[in-house]
């Protein structure tokens, strides 16, 4: 199932999630016009658990630059698309700043989830998946009912239906569970969406209630 679209309007323009994007896609522009590999990047702003365990206080930025990085183009293409459609209405509900704030909590916490699941991991992890995941678990919290057109592929059958939010958010949760299972997880920080996702479900209410008074 690929959300296209929900029909939750917001009240404010979205300016920061679109930021958001613009900045995720104008780096990987510049990743992909280096003279070298974009990997490159990897060296110097990527997030690689053991460098980070040993030597903490000279490695934690890569906590955030490593959030503005992505593998490819249909890595940053789905993040991008998830941090469209459901960006925008929390971000509406917690206003610029707390925003901001929520998006870099549950980025730091999906990160903390990978490196506590994967301590001598050497690989490089990279994309805004884990903060993406934080914003999903507060949709989920906030506006479970909301509609989202969704696609959806059946081997030869295919279809968009307007589903809820619940449906959606819970059935992506359960394939990164399964996929975290697996002997292969295939390079995919699979603990990371899960860690973004439970810290938007649990931070949400208090950032929201924090926001109104």
């Amino acid at each position: 199932m690929i959300p296209l679209k929900d029909e939750n309007p917001t009240r404010n323009f979205p300016f920061l999630t679109l930021l958001f994007i613009i900045i995720n896609m104008a780096v990987f522009v510049y990743g992909a016009n280096l003279p070298v590999h974009p990997s490159a990047l990897y060296a110097d702003y990527a997030l690689i658990p053991t460098q980070l365990l040993n030597n903490p206080f000279a490695v934690y930025p890569t906590v955030y630059t490593s959030m503005f990085l992505h593998a490819g183009i249909w890595h940053l293409g789905g993040n991008m698309l998830y941090l469209w459609i459901f960006g925008n209405n929390i971000e509406d509900v917690l206003g610029k700043f707390r925003f901001v704030l929520f998006y870099f909590v549950c980025g730091t916490l999906a990160a903390l989830g990978h490196i506590a699941t994967d301590m001598d991991s050497k690989i490089p992890m990279v994309g805004a998946s884990g903060a993406i995941s934080g914003i999903l678990g507060a949709y989920l919290i906030l506006f479970p009912f909301a509609k989202i057109r969704t696609f959806i592929f059946l081997g030869f059958f295919w279809t968009i239906a307007r589903i809820p939010a619940i449906i959606l958010l819970l059935f992506w949760v359960f394939l990164q569970i399964w996929n975290s299972a697996s002997s292969d997880t295939g390079g995919t920080a699979w603990f990371a969406h899960i860690g973004g996702f439970v810290a938007g479900v649990l931070l949400i209410l208090p950032f929201k209630n924090f926001a109104s008074r």
